[in-house]
């Protein structure tokens, strides 16, 4: 005993196991992993491990050979309610459906799904075409997990949902973007501090019962894990519960040892059970986080709460600023003064009456009035206290030296460190990008068009946005949070490549699916001038011009050229054909002598105009009218510009049917790039030399 003691107690024994932590976490990571099943199955029979319904889709997750995860739609009410009435975690079930691998991201520095479901040991997934139960959950532990879920079903609160099994997604789409937009949806995440309120308040509780404290601890331990089983062990709340456990054994073991050895070993003991949890960013911002504020807290002695919750703030966010950037290209710098009035408000009245509520459902009158009063709090502060700051995408070794920065100046305590690390923040916000290269991208936005054009003296232009049609569901169909491409893909991507501002929106014309989302856009960047085609403006075209009249921005139409720094874009298409696709704005320019023409929308009789009009041979690259539809791309058309490359942008499995063959046909002697198959496609210009790089699904 003494001699494990000793052990314990040696910083040689946490740094070998880290040490051998991260050499076993390289060995796995590298493993190629192949999967038990192959595209000829066409049922999968197996446990119900986890199950999501939004709207009318339900995501479900089988474990059988090897988990598999399934999508589903309702096709009513009926069949919904059936499915939550009927089926259970643990459940033994058929479904019948077509196997299919996930998608890499399409638009560069984007969310990877398929990396994702990789690291949680997901390989294929099924849409599924019906499915049915076999047996009943029998395990005593998920049908106690099954007892929580069918409670909060009851209460039907999306908040008490969030804080106690982690269903963050049921918070509406305002309310959440507002949380992220101030910087505290990590509140709404189960981590530490639920876990410190959850064992402070049992522990109480079992004090004043007179329980001996070896009893509690079991008792409080088994809470705790409990509560991580009904969140699916997230990582940071299993990083919490292992913490707050760890602790207590050495504690009442009476091993004195600094905090952050348990802190190591609470890492490595995550990485041995579960290697993957590593790549989690919910794993890697929870022990940052907690390694900075334990590093601070050693070092520094702070005095009242209301310093204290400063100085936590203050750390949280310059230990959480490198992760975030990394990773979404932007943070809100008044976040930092935000934790300050949500910390307090969430973990001293929110959390706590979520718990309450829980166990008194009559509560959840007086719990719904404190929601009012966040959301209320967080709205005001979302519309009011906003200061974004946007980053490049900055590298693994820049990521690295920030954090190497923020140590050095904990470890020696001298404010150069810090001054360094506020100086290579200033360095990496005005870092410069593609100086004196072209860049074209033609982004996948399904099907729609998108274009942006950035010069070598960093002039951008965007030729339209994309949109997806939003139908008028049925209340029960519709998702908490809609899947929005150009929030979610587009403005990300913008910022991974440094754009501070787009000089030319051009809105090549007014159908949906080339400006449907260009308001988003308008409202989410700064935009100097918009240029709209010939011909009158329809409602969508209206629209946009409220908000640009509303923010002072100017915009024209029908103009017949743009001079960009050295170079010129010149529109071909003045002629008003009666219809908004022949009315497309016909873009061309010469790009170190390389020639670019974008079509928009137009067909085959403006195409027939513009080679009587113009010389337009040997294009090196066309963007190609109409997604490829047979209405444009005539063959006497594309024998003259006779294009090097052509971009079709088309939505995967769209139901027109886009690219047509005989379009295929007419274009076969060039390479031909579609969105649905090669994803967004780049264009480097660099030395008068022609780059091409894609973003393959």
């Amino acid at each position: 005993m003494k001699i494990l003691r000793i052990v314990l107690q040696s910083k040689y024994f946490y740094l070998c196991l880290l040490f051998i932590s991260l050499i076993y976490l390289y060995i796995y990571s590298n493993i190629k992993y192949e999967s038990k099943y192959d595209f000829s199955e066409s049922y999968i029979i197996g446990k119900i491990d986890y199950y999501k319904i939004d709207g009318n889709k339900l995501t479900i997750d089988i474990s059988s050979k090897e988990k598999i995860r399934g999508m589903f739609y309702f096709d009513n009410l009926d069949e919904k309610n059936d499915f939550i009435n009927d089926y259970s975690f643990g459940d033994l079930i058929r479904v019948n459906g077509s196997l299919k691998l996930a998608n890499n991201n399409t638009i560069f520095n984007n969310f990877n799904y398929k990396r994702y479901l990789h690291y949680n040991k997901i390989f294929y997934l099924i849409d599924i075409d019906n499915i049915s139960i076999i047996s009943k959950n029998k395990n005593i532990f998920i049908k106690m997990k099954n007892s929580v879920y069918k409670r909060l079903s009851l209460i039907d609160n999306e908040y008490i949902d969030t804080f106690i099994v982690g269903k963050s997604y049921k918070i509406d789409e305002e309310s959440y973007n507002n949380y992220k937009i101030n910087g505290v949806l990590h509140l709404f995440a189960l981590s530490g501090m639920h876990v410190s309120i959850l064992s402070a308040v049992l522990g109480f509780v079992l004090k004043k019962l007179k329980i001996n404290k070896w009893v509690s601890f079991f008792i409080l331990s088994f809470v705790l894990f409990f509560q991580a089983f009904i969140a699916f062990f997230s990582a940071s709340i299993v990083r919490a519960v292992f913490l707050y456990i760890f602790k207590k054994i050495y504690e009442y073991a009476n091993i004195r040892i600094n905090i952050i050895y348990i802190f190591l070993l609470v890492f490595c003991f995550m990485i041995f059970i579960k290697p993957f949890y590593f790549f989690d960013l919910g794993f890697q911002l929870s022990f940052i986080l907690s390694f900075y504020i334990i590093l601070f807290s050693n070092k520094f002695r702070i005095n009242g709460k209301v310093c204290s919750l400063f100085f936590i703030s203050v750390v949280s966010f310059l230990a959480s600023f490198p992760l975030i950037i990394y990773n979404y290209y932007e943070i809100n710098i008044v976040g930092l003064l935000n934790n300050i009035i949500f910390i307090p408000f969430v973990s001293s009245f929110v959390y706590p009456l979520s718990l309450i509520t829980f166990i008194f459902p009559f509560c959840t009158i007086i719990f719904e009035k404190v929601i009012y009063i966040l959301e209320y709090i967080s709205s005001v502060s979302a519309n009011i206290l906003v200061f974004n700051v946007s980053f490049s995408k900055i590298s693994l070794i820049s990521l690295c030296l920030l954090y190497v920065f923020l140590l050095l100046y904990l470890i020696r305590k001298k404010y150069v460190y810090l001054l360094c690390y506020l100086i290579f923040c200033i360095y990496l916000y005005f870092v410069p990008f593609n100086v004196g290269d072209n860049y074209i991208y033609f982004l996948d936005v399904g099907q729609g068009d998108s274009i942006l054009i950035v010069d070598e003296n960093k002039k951008s232009i965007v030729i339209d946005t994309g949109g997806f049609i939003k139908y008028n569901n049925e209340e029960w169909k519709k998702k908490n949070r809609e899947f929005n491409l150009i929030k979610n893909n587009i403005i990300p991507f913008y910022k991974s490549i440094g754009l501070k501002k787009i000089d030319y929106l051009i809105i090549s014309h007014g159908d949906f699916d080339h400006m449907g989302e260009t308001i988003n856009l308008v409202n989410n960047f700064k935009v100097e001038k918009v240029i709209f085609n010939c011909g009158p403006y329809n409602n969508l075209e209206k629209d946009l011009i409220k908000v640009l009249d509303k923010n002072k921005i100017p915009y024209y139409s029908c103009i017949k050229e743009l001079n960009i720094g050295n170079n010129k874009l010149y529109f071909l298409n003045n002629k008003d054909y009666g219809n908004e696709n022949d009315n497309s704005s016909i873009i061309y320019t010469k790009l170190n002598n390389h020639k670019f023409l974008f079509m928009g929308d137009a067909g085959i009789e403006v195409e027939e105009d513009l080679i009587k009009k113009y010389n337009l041979q040997d294009i090196d690259v066309l963007k190609v009218g109409h997604h490829g539809s047979k209405t444009s791309s005539g063959k006497e058309f594309i024998n003259e510009v006779n294009p090097k490359y052509s971009i079709i942008s088309v939505g995967k499995n769209n139901r027109y049917g886009h690219p047509n063959d005989g379009v295929l046909e007419n274009l076969k002697d060039s390479k031909i790039y579609r969105t649905d198959e090669a994803g967004s496609i780049m264009f480097k210009i660099k030395s008068n030399k022609l780059k091409i790089e894609n973003c393959c699904p």
